[in-house]
């Protein structure tokens, strides 16, 4: 008895090759660009709502830079520019008078920090492989479908 072997069709091959290159050529606008921008905008969600608020101008300190290609890389921010947001998330040593509206230094007084950014930043570097594998099959199912 023979053996039989199957067919294979080397279109096939040719058309995956055209996608794959095509995949390539968009990978820095759709994967990285689509993984950071998540990324940044979940680290958003989740610092925001646990900023303490006062004024209410901390909380709404809170944006996202554009994303920039760096050496070695791809880069976005999500920063604060209030000018006491390090105190807040850090502590601080001094006590906040509002009649006046300064802090006063005192050697003998320690405020915690709140360290909203930190722990934002811990729940979502637990997110990131989640949000990398989601992004990549949808990549895929985009640039590989028959």
């Amino acid at each position: 008895m023979g053996r039989r072997w199957g067919e294979f069709d080397f279109g096939d091959m040719k058309e995956l090759k055209k996608k794959l290159k095509d995949m390539r050529k968009d990978l820095p606008s759709v994967f990285f660009y689509g993984c950071l921008q998540e990324i940044a905008l979940l680290l958003l969600a989740k610092v925001v709502p646990r900023t303490p608020v006062d004024s209410g101008d901390l909380r709404r300190g809170w944006t996202i830079s554009q994303i920039l290609k760096v050496r070695g890389g791809w880069q976005i921010e999500v920063i604060n520019p209030v000018e006491y947001a390090i105190y807040v998330e850090y502590g601080h040593r001094g006590v906040y008078v509002p009649e006046l509206g300064v802090t006063l230094h005192v050697d003998t007084h320690w405020t915690e920090g709140k360290f909203m950014l930190t722990l934002s930043e811990q729940e979502v570097e637990r997110a990131i492989p989640r949000i990398i594998q989601k992004r990549l099959d949808h990549l895929l199912k985009t640039y590989l479908r028959w």
